[in-house]
């Protein structure tokens, strides 16, 4: 195999460039979609712009054209904001899907790389190995025990062997690897593959809408229909007063349109898009946005021990050779049997290896001072890692009809597939335990042989000579002790679930500081148990070991009903079942599988664990500014019901004090406001101390409910107290208006500072780095500001100058009505020392 990979040269530069030119890329093509008119089509149908456009359409016909052509320009303004945020989580879900594209290894000038499966060209000659999708049709110009599952296309779930000798020797794209290894030469490409000309699409997931979703979207229709039933009675009532149909349904428009919280569902695709957008910076790809909503919920994590906990830099650290009952290391000269254990380990490995201690196997042969037999021996027959506990066979053979079958696993395997006495089995135990104490990963090693050609179905059907065991050392990475640590702090429980033994892990976990390294759970154990037990156990163990598919899933539904939210690692072919079940799965973006990244949640492009850190910190950071922007949404939009609806109801002396023009403006101010200032505001420093939040079908929680209705009771207060004050200070309605749209501003501007924190207070908020809080206030001053001293817009906005007493005493009343919230951070922050 390995000489006849040399002879493959694949295609140049030149040649790809040639064959993408005539024959397209490697995607399936879908019916285009113009997103822009999608998006359009979307905007229009909402609410508040069948309400905007019912308004201006009214002035219009009554002749005011200059609120007709204020409403117009206004309409441009939300439509174009509102489609500017939309383009902007759709561009970030976009660059997110791109990212998570899967990639395949290609052999071009001589060369295997990893590119893009959609960069592969008609000719390409692609490198397929177990648990990769197959990323195109081809025809197979080399394999070792190759097999597929090609259930996609023909719904036969069995396994089909192929090679370039048979008939069956055709592969097409989005079967499955399940074993061996094949070159194949491309011959169908994107829509020309069997695949593509039965129309499936393996990337079209249609995604559920979240619970949160769900409750958003309710929310926002019973508003809705709460809006509707409203706007008839003011109709209704202003209708009675006036005769006039026109004029009452504009005024009636008005109030519909203050009660519409159409920002909530805005605020919640811009949240989740922008924040898988930023994990995506951080080097943490969210193949979906609404793992976004989970992360900050995740109460649990299984982690896998190689290559997430340790380096996943096997060195080979000492061998136990069973014939002499001694173990060595490198270090020493070898023995005889010595050379032959590390040969014999070296090809029950990959011929190519890629796991690191294979890749240590051969490192070691080569290192011996020996003929390198590898070019003369071709590998005939393959036995892939299976079996529980796991092990695998090698079965090679040179020209002179020499044979090789060597088998490399866990000990316990080798030592149920070896003629050993009790005696013999204790003594090599008695090693295993030694070397396991140590830290080390302990395989292992056997030899048999077989003359014929009908193998065995079982390689453990074999009669193996147990030769000996080689162990390797993992070293912890240097900053995994800091993340469980912070793990701990979050409130979030780590387990590990691992292959390996016991010995090994619970050495492991204490060089790094693991809680409760002791409690340990094997496989078999787990199996054993009934529903009862294990939902108990589950809660209590914290390393689980020789795991295998099955008991993998078995630990994420006991978990599931003890009610925790479930991140599980994972990065081989197997794993795929347990990251589905789990509620996030995460997948290693270097050494993991197709199949698992494809299964998985979350990618961690750098393999580097320590990033769940940070994407746990970014999920609870989104949720708690989304919750602070949709506490700001309620919490403002109950004055302007208010300040719009109790002058009409009650007959006050100006019912009728904001007009659709004012609710309007105020709307462009808060869209910005919500979405903008909140979205981007830091992680708050308690954050990762706090527990994690319980995943319920509720966004809030009576308490948090009742803080913003009680925020937005008292601006109101504060505004019908500055109306009536007017009034009896003989204002005319526009120093009313005028005055009364100030306090509302001034209230607007110290609730969004206050609701950046409801535990810290606002001297603390106000050093948080937003540069946008800045911005997005100084604009609303400086518009406020021309308002009210240019006069074109006073007139239009029917306001009138006002004194520099009402202005300070809209600025105070705005400043009372919302700093009262300070007190009650003050005994919150102090309940909580």
């Amino acid at each position: 195999m390995t000489e006849a990979k040399q002879q493959l040269k694949g295609l140049s530069n030149d040649e790809v460039i040639q064959s993408r030119a005539k024959y397209g890329s490697n995607s399936i093509a879908h019916r285009g979609k113009n997103n822009f008119f999608t998006s359009l089509i979307e905007m229009v149908k909402e609410p508040m712009f069948l309400l905007l456009l019912t308004a201006t359409s009214i002035y219009f016909i009554t002749g005011d054209f200059g609120n007709g052509i204020f409403m117009t320009i206004a309409i441009l303004i939300v439509s174009t904001i509102s489609l500017y945020q939309e383009s902007k989580s759709r561009n970030a879900i976009e660059a997110l899907k791109k990212l998570s594209q899967p990639k395949s290894k290609v052999i071009r000038n001589g060369e295997i790389m990893e590119i893009p499966s959609e960069e592969i060209v008609l000719g390409d000659l692609i490198q397929t190995e177990e648990g990769t999708f197959i990323p195109a049709d081809g025809i197979i110009l080399q394999s070792n025990d190759f097999s597929v599952n090609e259930s996609i296309l023909t719904g036969e779930s069995l396994s089909v062997f192929k090679n370039e000798s048979s008939d069956n020797q055709h592969v097409f794209l989005g079967t499955i690897v399940t074993g061996g290894l094949a070159i194949c030469e491309v011959t169908a490409i994107g829509n020309q593959t069997k695949l593509g000309k039965i129309g499936k699409s393996l990337e079209t997931i249609i995604e559920d809408k979240t619970p949160l979703q769900m409750q958003i979207g309710n929310f926002v229709k019973k508003m809705s229909f709460i809006g509707l039933v409203i706007f008839g009675i003011v109709w209704s009532i202003n209708y009675y007063n006036s005769n006039d149909v026109l004029d009452s349904l504009l005024k009636a428009l008005t109030l519909a349109m203050s009660i519409i919280p159409e920002e909530i569902p805005v605020a919640f695709t811009t949240f989740m898009a922008l924040g898988a957008w930023r994990l995506m910076n951080m080097g943490v790809i969210a193949k979906q946005t609404k793992t976004v909503e989970t992360l900050g919920s995740a109460t649990v994590i299984c982690t896998d021990k190689t290559g997430t906990i340790t380096e996943n830099k096997m060195s080979l650290a000492q061998w136990y050779t069973f014939s002499s009952n001694e173990i060595s290391n490198p270090k020493e000269v070898p023995s005889s049997e010595d050379k032959e254990l590390v040969t014999l380990s070296m090809w029950a490995s990959e011929p190519i290896p890629f796991d690191a201690m294979e890749i240590a196997l051969h490192e070691a042969y080569s290192k011996l001072e020996i003929t390198d037999e590898r070019p003369n021996f071709k590998l005939i027959h393959e036995y892939p890692l299976s079996g529980k506990p796991p092990m695998m066979t090698h079965v090679f053979e040179n020209q002179n009809g020499t044979r090789i079958i060597a088998a490399k696993g866990a000990p316990e395997a080798l030592i149920a597939s070896s003629n050993l006495s009790e005696k013999e089995k204790q003594q090599i135990l008695t090693a295993m335990t030694t070397m396991a104490k140590a830290g080390f990963r302990v395989l292992g090693v056997g030899v048999a042989d077989f003359s014929g050609t009908d193998y065995p179905k079982k390689q453990q059907d074999f009669s193996f000579h147990f030769k000996g065991l080689v162990a390797f050392y993992d070293p912890p990475k240097e900053n995994i002790k800091t993340v469980f640590e912070t793990f701990y702090k979050a409130g979030i429980q780590v387990k590990i679930v691992t292959g390996d033994n016991a010995e090994t892990t619970a050495t492991i976990a204490k060089q790094i500081g693991f809680q409760n390294p002791e409690k340990t759970l094997n496989g078999d154990e787990l199996m054993a148990m009934d529903e009862a037990t294990l939902k108990e156990k589950v809660m209590e163990t914290t390393i689980f070991t020789r795991m295998f598919p099955e008991a993998k899933l078995k630990i994420i539904k006991a978990l599931k009903d003890n009610n925790q939210i479930v991140a599980m690692t994972g990065d081989g072919v197997n794993d795929g079942p347990a990251l589905k079940s789990a509620h996030i799965g995460i997948a290693m973006g270097k050494k993991g599988t197709e199949i698992a990244k494809q299964a998985a949640n979350l990618i961690l492009v750098n393999d580097d664990f320590s990033k769940m850190i940070d994407a746990i910190a970014m999920g609870r950071k989104i949720y708690n500014n989304l919750k602070k922007a949709i506490q700001y949404i309620i919490s403002i939009h109950i004055p302007i019901i208010m300040i719009v609806f109790i002058p009409l109801a009650l007959g006050w002396l100006y019912p009728n004090i904001f007009s659709p023009v004012h609710v309007i403006f105020l709307e462009i101010i808060m869209g910005p406001t919500c979405s903008i200032i909140y979205e981007n505001e830091p992680m708050e420093r308690n954050l990762m101390l706090l527990k994690p939040r319980p995943f319920t079908t509720t966004f809030f929680n009576l308490k948090e409910i009742a803080i913003s209705i009680i925020q937005g009771i008292i601006i109101t207060i504060g505004l019908l107290f500055v109306y009536q004050y007017c009034v009896a200070d003989n204002c005319s309605e526009s120093v009313t208006r005028t005055t009364v749209f100030l306090t509302l501003i001034a209230s607007n501007i110290f609730l969004t500072l206050t609701n950046r924190s409801f535990y810290y207070s606002i001297f603390t908020t106000l050093g948080y780095k937003n540069n946008l809080v800045l911005l997005i206030i100084g604009m609303t001053i400086l518009i406020t500001a021309l308002l009210l001293f240019v006069p074109l817009f006073a007139h239009f906005f029917q306001f009138e100058s006002v004194s520099g007493t009402q202005i300070g005493m809209s600025i105070l009343v705005g400043l009372v009505s919302v700093l009262w919230i300070e007190i009650y951070k003050w005994f919150k922050r102090r309940s909580h020392q």
